[in-house]
């Protein structure tokens, strides 16, 4: 009997030229990196809360190597593929510690990818991945419903909540799993700050089926409907629900 097709919602060449594109732009003078800043930081306060030291690590994602300088003054080995697939079996495992930035969000196949990720744990072992879940971008989904007026397109990726993602994680057989969300808000002036935003730290859309290009009618209804939504400074407060999904082998 023939496996069932995992279906095809995300497109792999997308996603790696977003990564190429945000990594050029990280180069630039005041470029965003706060959404990263912040997935390091809850991943060190982690392991030190859990007094976990381990020997060797992977660590993936967009900016994975700030990461990566972090772990090294306590880990001995750290690796950071430049182009990993995550459904695909990971190649170096096994690995006592596996970091996932932003990444798990666009594979087509979840429920593979958490496989392989425990397969390529060391026994003992702990995988942490940490991506945007349901409730981010809903100031951004309101703007380009109003853009796209009577037609509205698939512009922002489908989200993962914490029931589907602790169902998802019992399934791959991680032992100990852990799922928890906290919210990040960040004001926005301009519609084009907030893309520009998105854009450098490899948060834009990699579906498979590019939306319909927006126009200088959609950009222009799009700014009307952010501007309608400003507080009395002038800002738009939109959401980041990171989802951290922690288990063990």
């Amino acid at each position: 009997m023939s496996q069932p097709r995992v279906p095809q919602i995300f497109a792999g060449k997308r996603r790696d030229a977003r990564a190429a594109r945000a990594k050029a732009l990280a180069t630039r003078e005041g470029a965003a990196n706060w959404l990263y800043e912040e997935l390091q930081r809850d991943v060190l306060e982690r392991l030190d809360f859990m007094r976990f030291e381990p020997a060797r690590a992977l660590v993936t994602g967009h900016a994975a190597e700030g990461l990566a300088a972090q772990l090294q003054a306590r880990v001995a080995d750290v690796a950071t593929p430049t182009s990993p697939d995550e459904e695909q079996p990971i190649v170096g495992a096994p690995y006592d510690l596996i970091v996932s930035h932003a990444r798990l969000d666009t594979v087509n196949d979840l429920p593979g990818a958490l496989l392989h990720l425990r397969n390529a744990l060391a026994p003992g072992g702990l995988a942490i991945a940490q991506f945007p879940g349901a409730g981010s971008l809903s100031a951004l989904r309101q703007v380009m419903l109003a853009a796209d007026g009577e037609r509205p397109a698939a512009r922002l990726h489908p989200q993962i909540d914490d029931r589907a993602a602790a169902a998802l994680m019992q399934r791959a057989g991680f032992a100990k799993q852990v799922v928890d969300t906290h919210r990040m808000t960040v004001r926005y002036r301009s519609f084009d700050r907030l893309i520009t935003d998105l854009r450098e730290q490899a948060l834009t859309s990699v579906l498979v089926s590019p939306a319909p290009y927006v126009g200088k009618a959609g950009l222009a209804r799009a700014k009307a409907a952010l501007e309608a939504m400003k507080d009395q400074e002038g800002k738009v407060a939109e959401t980041f629900q990171i989802l951290t999904l922690t288990g063990w082998r």
